[in-house]
């Protein structure tokens, strides 16, 4: 019985790539100063390209086991490889990398308070309801 249909796995989906995208940026930030270092970003339509085309139908030995799936997730970083800001070779744009990382981070928080409501009313459903 799946009680959300396929909402908790999208909410999942796009946690994963919020994180993935926090790493990115996380590494770009912290290589603000090293030489040649090339800025990367997070692509966001080859990680749902990904996703909705990877997940693996499970062997079932009997009939009555029940069937999963399991997904695999591209990282869908690439680097900006032609992009040149300093004078150092290096390509990290500091204000974008933290207006970026504001905005993931908006997101992020956004997905985990859906997932809590999503948790706090089955909650209250088995708590029997609001009295």
């Amino acid at each position: 019985m799946n009680i959300y249909g396929n909402t908790i796995n999208v909410l999942e989906q796009g946690l994963h790539y919020a994180a993935t995208k926090s790493k990115t940026i996380s590494q770009n930030i912290a290589n603000v100063d090293t030489p040649n270092y090339k800025a990367k970003s997070t692509n966001f339509n080859e990680v749902l390209r990904s996703a909705q085309t990877s997940s693996i139908q499970t062997y079932r030995t009997h009939e009555k086991h029940i069937p999963f799936k399991t997904q695999s997730f591209a990282s869908g970083v690439f680097t900006y490889s032609n992009f040149q800001s300093r004078s150092n070779g290096n390509g990290v744009d500091m204000d974008k990398e933290q207006a970026d990382l504001a905005t993931n981070q908006i997101y992020y928080h956004a997905l985990v308070d859906r997932i809590n409501g999503k948790f706090n009313t089955l909650q209250n459903v088995l708590k029997g309801g609001s009295r």
